[in-house]
């Protein structure tokens, strides 16, 4: 039997799988089976549509971190032939898989060693053997058309030592500005920052970042395809990204912002550029206000689709611009979404016409456009699909698929999603021997006659005419969505006897513009009338909801929600809130996100100081009586700790039961790419505290159960 992380999976799932008739009913989700989730994602068909690669990420408990390699599923006409197989090391984390134009050659990033280039290939078809490097490839490649040279990106004469291979500060490059003004009588005795730049952190990343100006930009390279020297084709004043190669080779599109090294812009100013391969000068394509990304030229070549953003908080559309042999555009470009009102992703040419994927309420789907012909939707279920990939030839498509009690796997299927199959069951075995409880789709009106959408999910064993508590669950963003993919944090509460309540209140995406925007200085005013409507909603439809066993639970956006709504309402009996905000003023001084504030709440805090103060929590924490739980990352730069704390010392002072939990090495997504021990750590604190406060210990009953002032 084949050895490493994925054979550990596989034999746990069996022991799981035999003692699962043990038990007339199966337990439901404990945090500890997280370790047995089997993701996979970073799909990509080959052009011939022979083979489909793949990541498959794993978990390996016993060194506390997750491990991805890229497995092959071998396909014929379009469908599965015999089974996936792993294509990379299992001793070798691999990753970002891409395939040459006649599919002979798969590249993936790997980092291996002290081996500074982590850009490997493979050969799939003909003699396999080791990975092996091509001379002069040290970025992600992206091949010509004809396969004969690639292009990639790169910071031209890097210094490998200056960085690791997550990005992070290995040596103190860009520790001092170098536009500082100060200066030290001993630059061997100091080992601190001297910073000018506001962007000095960013959340992901554990190290503070050296200034902007002492880091080169990644500019656009050429290398003949079997290796030789790069040609560096542009030297501009701003890192280059996403190429994309015309169809007779001769020119290269790209994206770029002049502006971003303008601190103090705060206009969408991404274009897309074009460069001749042969040199010469670098074109702007786009001038219109705003951003321009995700270029895809069409298979004959005459036109160039892309995405527009004019402004921040404005509608994006789906554009399309013919493009001439030297690679300019050939009049102005036409918005194939004009009319359609939600917000399309990245598109992709195929027989059929664009194809791109759009959340849509709680799903995510494929979407189809041409020119005259409006969007319409190509598939469909009540799932959430991402990852597409598609055959250049045309005939096949392959995506990852996820819905509330399936994590995601592999499925292929035509472009035209008339059928589809799903390839892998890498989280069959273990499902097999866990009760899910399927989430119910729940639907209510409020004052304004708003449509707001929910799921609720039963507790595990769930009998009519019992007596169960509740939690209610609040997304982040708040532009985000809940929906119809896994979440083992709602399946955690689940089995341990509650109700689960999660909703897409006004700000969620996937239900238009106007609705995703609704809560622009207003957040905790629109939204909270939605929670409460949902809440009201759920102790209707479902009687054995007990209305004084409430709890209420969020991260981001959905910990400033949980502690507003804590703050201004009676309603909830205990409160877990995680990297969550209580203060708009310090967020916004220590944040690395000014502008989302600066946007949503019309301007910085000393522009709108009574606005910033009458939608923060702590303005109204002396009301709280809810037992809270905080949780809270160390390195956290999106929602820094320092909100935690003002919302703990505050409930300690009023006497409110509080605990707050600190996760070191931790950042803003620690619930989902966190160190695999923290993650499953937060899981039981969580069940365990609703446990305590909502079943061990149950409030007084409430004589009244209005949604309080």
């Amino acid at each position: 039997m084949r050895s490493g992380p994925i054979a550990v999976v596989a034999a746990a799932l069996c022991v799981l799988h035999a003692t699962s008739g043990l038990s007339a009913q199966n337990p439901g989700y404990a945090p500890g089976l997280y370790y047995r989730l089997v993701g996979v994602g970073d799909v990509a068909v080959s052009p011939d549509g022979a083979n489909v690669a793949f990541t498959v990420t794993t978990v390996v408990e016993e060194e506390n971190r997750r491990h991805r390699e890229i497995w092959l599923q071998p396909l014929s006409g379009g469908r599965p032939v015999g089974a996936a197989f792993p294509v990379t090391s299992s001793g070798e984390e691999s990753s970002d898989p891409r395939w040459s134009p006649d599919g002979s050659l798969l590249a993936f990033s790997s980092p291996r060693g002290d081996d500074p280039n982590t850009v490997w290939f493979v050969r799939v078809r003909g003699p396999g053997g080791e990975a092996f490097h091509v001379e002069g490839v040290e970025g992600a490649p992206v091949w010509s058309p004809d396969g004969s040279l690639i292009a990639y990106v790169q910071v031209p004469d890097d210094d490998e030592s200056a960085e690791d291979d997550e990005g992070e500060a290995t040596g103190r490059d860009g520790w001092i500005a170098p536009d500082a003004v100060t200066r030290t009588l001993d630059p061997a005795r100091f080992d601190g920052r001297v910073v000018t730049s506001m962007r000095y952190k960013q959340d992901g990343r554990l190290a503070l970042q050296p200034h902007y100006l002492a880091r080169e930009k990644r500019q656009l390279m050429v290398v003949d395809a079997a290796g030789g020297a790069p040609d560096q084709l542009t030297r501009v004043s701003f890192n280059v990204g996403n190429p994309v190669w015309s169809r007779d080779g001769s020119v290269i599109f790209f994206t770029g912002d002049e502006r971003e090294d303008d601190e103090l812009d705060s206009e969408n100013s991404g274009d897309i550029w074009a460069v001749d391969i042969r040199g010469g000068t670098v074109r702007r394509l786009t001038s219109n206000p705003g951003t321009e990304s995700a270029p895809a030229v069409s298979p004959d070549g005459l036109h160039l689709a892309f995405l527009s953003t004019p402004a921040r908080g404005s509608q994006t559309d789906l554009l399309m611009a013919e493009i001439g042999s030297d690679g300019h555009f050939r009049g102005v470009p036409v918005n194939l979404t004009a009319d359609w009102d939600l917000r399309p992703g990245a598109p992709n040419w195929t027989a059929g016409g664009i194809r791109f994927s759009a959340g849509i309420r709680g799903d995510r789907h494929l979407f189809a456009v041409a020119p005259g012909e409006g969007v319409r939707q190509v598939t469909s279920g009540t799932r959430r699909l991402s990852s597409f990939s598609f055959s250049a030839a045309g005939g096949v498509m392959a995506f990852t698929g996820t819905d509330a009690v399936t994590p995601a796997e592999l499925f292929v299927g035509p472009p035209d999603g008339s059928s589809e199959q799903k390839v892998t069951r890498f989280n069959d075995g273990w499902l097999s021997a866990v009760t899910l409880m399927p989430a119910e789709r729940l639907a209510w009106t409020v004052e304004d006659g708003t449509e707001v959408e929910g799921w609720v999910m039963k507790p595990v064993g769930f009998r009519p005419g019992g007596s169960h508590p509740m939690v209610l669950k609040i997304h982040g963003g708040p532009h985000s969505a809940y929906g119809n993919t896994f979440f083992p944090t709602f399946h955690v509460l689940s089995a341990a006897g509650f109700f689960v309540l999660y909703t897409n209140p006004r700000g969620s995406s996937g239900y238009g513009h106007d609705f995703q925007y609704a809560t622009r200085g207003e957040w905790g005013i629109v939204d909270r009338e939605d929670y409460l409507a949902g809440v009201e909603a759920a102790l209707a439809a479902y009687p054995e909801i007990d209305a004084n066993r409430l709890g209420v639970s969020g991260g981001s956006y959905g910990g400033f929600m949980t502690n507003w709504l804590t703050a201004t309402t009676d309603r909830f009996q205990a409160a877990v809130t995680s990297r969550s905000i209580v203060n708009w003023e310090s967020w916004w001084g220590t944040s690395d996100a000014q502008r989302l504030t600066e946007y949503e709440f019309y301007g910085p805090p000393w522009e709108q100081r009574d606005l910033y103060r009458r939608l923060s929590p702590i303005s109204y924490v002396e009301n709280v009586t809810a037992p809270t739980l905080i949780i809270h990352s160390e390195n956290d730069y999106r929602t820094p700790i320092g909100d935690g704390e003002q919302w703990f010392m505050s409930l300690k002072k009023l006497g409110v039961p509080v605990e707050m939990v600190r996760y070191p090495r931790s950042s803003h997504g620690l619930s989902r790419t966190g160190e695999p021990w923290l993650l499953v750590d937060r899981l039981e604190r969580i069940r365990s505290w609703f446990v305590h406060f909502l079943v061990e210990n149950p409030p007084r009953r409430r004589t009244e159960t209005g949604a309080g002032g």
